[in-house]
């Protein structure tokens, strides 16, 4: 255990797989090839939207968001997993630190938001087509994109603040690959029954509150795409958001897994326990993102046919 005063801390060390030398090589390849992915992946998505004016509506600009929130997430903490596999015991500055958790924890909330917004996008095109273009003015659609960035930068502002006025004592050494809040708060050896507090009241308004926004439009959605006569428009209706529905379950699904599932029962060590649960951390922070962009490739005619028509027109302009 690093020993440290709690007035002079500087640093934090991250345990990561330095217990298991023999998986960081694997790791290191895997979670590289993985980041390459999910920076094609995201960054040719956004270059799609932004060449094809066909795509310059609500549903994709909130795609654009989508896709950049997921380069600037992986970007603030992969770099420093792929560095924790090279090391022996990573040591990361306490303003570092704090500066990774801050924002990671920031883009993390500004999705959650933002996917309750893109449900709200959705309902509103599946219930209300008429009215849509009126309702989703550019207006609105970038006013909402803006309220979940700063939805998300506020809240990570008040966590991280919380978190950087505790006192670490004798202990801090991580067991996680990054500066992940809830890792950082098992270390204080004071009361963090505010942080917790904070922490619940957080969730309740980044998780659940967009949750609950999006199981409510869904749920009109669907009652909206039943009344539909024709098999055709049902199926229609339903594909411009069958994306959006398959990567809520996902992102959901993971959280869920990670933050309710119940404690092991078995004879693993708490030290094994923590680098299990920062390996399912690990899995939702880098599978999510690269994911992400192939739903909504594979499941979406439009994007398909800008992707194909921008690869043609490279192709054309090189032959010139």
């Amino acid at each position: 255990m690093e020993k440290t005063n709690d007035s002079m801390l500087t640093e934090f060390v991250l345990v990561g797989l330095s217990a298991h030398p023999q998986l960081q090589t694997a790791f290191f390849v895997l979670i590289l090839w993985t980041y390459l992915m999910i920076l094609l992946g995201n960054g040719v998505l956004i270059s799609v939207i932004i060449y094809d004016s066909h795509l310059h509506t609500p549903m994709y600009f909130f795609l654009c968001n989508l896709s950049f929130l997921d380069i600037c997430y992986t970007s603030s903490s992969v770099p420093l997993i792929l560095d924790s596999f090279l090391t022996i015991r990573k040591r990361v500055s306490f303003s570092g630190c704090m500066m990774q958790m801050f924002l990671s924890f920031a883009t993390g909330v500004t999705e959650c938001v933002l996917l309750g917004m893109m449900a709200l996008d959705r309902y509103v095109a599946i219930c209300y087509p008429l009215r849509y273009p009126v309702i989703m003015s550019k207006g609105a659609y970038v006013a909402m994109a803006a309220g979940s960035w700063v939805t998300g930068l506020l809240d990570s502002v008040v966590q991280a603040s919380l978190a950087m006025q505790l006192p670490f004592c004798a202990n801090n050494v991580i067991n996680h690959f990054v500066c992940e809040i809830l890792a950082i708060l098992k270390l204080a050896c004071t009361d963090i029954s505010i942080n917790v507090i904070s922490m619940a009241v957080s969730n309740l308004i980044v998780l659940v509150f967009p949750l609950l926004i999006i199981s409510i439009s869904y749920i009109f959605i669907v009652a909206t795409i039943l009344r539909i006569p024709s098999s055709e428009g049902k199926r229609k209706a339903f594909s411009t958001c069958s994306a959006h529905l398959t990567v809520v379950i996902i992102f959901y699904g993971t959280i869920f897994f990670m933050y309710a599932k119940p404690k092991s029962k078995t004879s693993v060590g708490p030290d094994n326990q923590d680098i299990i649960e920062a390996l399912i951390s690990l899995f939702y922070g880098v599978m999510t993102p690269m994911l992400n962009p192939l739903i909504y490739s594979l499941r979406n005619k439009d994007v398909k046919v800008a992707v194909k028509n921008m690869l043609c027109r490279k192709s054309f302009s090189d032959e010139m």
